[in-house]
Formats: structure tokens, C-alpha cells, sequence
């Protein structure tokens, strides 16, 4: 598949990186005129997964996105920790728990998604959305800042 490289980051496995990984994510987007509301949330699940369940002291986390025609957008988290790994298929987490429903997220709004091993220890977490389709016409168009009023001073 021909793919156009639109980022690739590397990002500290700390929250911080993950919070900077949707934000990447969302600023890409937007300057592309793409729907980003879903891709930000997969974003945001992928790099939380990987800075909690993946993250080796002393290493960072890598954003890959990338898109082809449809479009396509793939979105990849690699990290070191190739032992934890996410199952293959997104369980729904029990309606008490606090966590748990991350990967049930990705698998609801990407296309496809699932786990590639690199070279030891790499571990990549990929999924593929569907850009011409979002969840709906009204949602994923606008630019985040334009959400939020400013107020004014009098």
C-alpha cells in the first residue's frame, strides 16, 4: 500500500507523552482538514496503553501516522515491551471497574486494528480508521479551539 508519512514522534512513557501523542494527532489532523475527534480517542487509548502496561524505564514510546488512499488513516504506538501485550481480541471490561475498556474503545471506532512484533523488544499497537466515514457528518470536522468559548472582559 502506498502511504504518505504524515508523523512520526517520539515521546517520553510518562502521561505527559501520551497527552502530547493525542495532541499531536489532533493538530495533524486538523491542518490536513481531516476528521479527528475519533483518532484523537484512539490515539489517547493506544498511548495510555503503552505508557502503562508497556513502558520500560529510561524508554520512550513512538506515534506513527500515516495515511493512503480512502482515506485511510493508520495510527501505530510502538513501545518496548513486547511480553505485554494486548489480547487479540478487545474483551468488555465489567461494568465496576474503573479501567479496562480502552482497547473495547479502539475496536468500536477503528476499522480494523491488532498487534505487530519488530525486531526485540519491539511491540507495535496499530489500527486503521476509515476517514471518509466518520461516526457521524457533524462530528470530527471542527477545529477543537472553536468548541470552547473565550469569555470576554466587560
Amino acid at each position: 500500500m502506498n502511504q504518505e508519512i504524515s508523523l512520526v514522534a517520539t515521546l517520553p512513557s510518562t502521561p505527559r507523552g501520551a497527552r502530547a501523542a493525542r495532541a499531536l494527532t489532533v493538530a495533524q489532523l486538523v491542518e490536513r482538514k481531516l476528521p479527528f475527534e475519533a483518532a484523537a480517542q484512539v490515539v489517547a487509548e493506544l498511548a495510555a496503553n503503552a505508557v502503562t502496561h508497556g513502558r520500560v524505564r529510561g524508554r520512550d514510546f513512538r506515534l506513527a501516522l500515516r495515511t493512503a488512499p480512502g482515506p485511510t488513516l493508520r495510527i501505530e504506538v510502538s513501545d518496548t515491551r513486547r511480553e505485554s501485550g494486548p489480547p487479540a481480541v478487545a474483551e468488555p471490561a465489567d461494568v465496576e471497574a474503573e479501567s479496562g475498556r480502552g482497547l473495547a474503545l479502539v475496536s468500536a471506532l477503528a476499522a480494523r486494528w491488532g498487534t505487530e512484533h519488530g525486531p526485540a523488544p519491539v511491540k507495535t499497537v496499530w489500527a486503521e480508521m476509515d476517514l471518509a466515514r466518520p461516526i457521524s457528518p457533524d462530528r470530527g470536522f471542527h477545529d477543537p479551539v472553536d468548541q470552547y468559548p473565550v469569555p470576554h472582559d466587560a
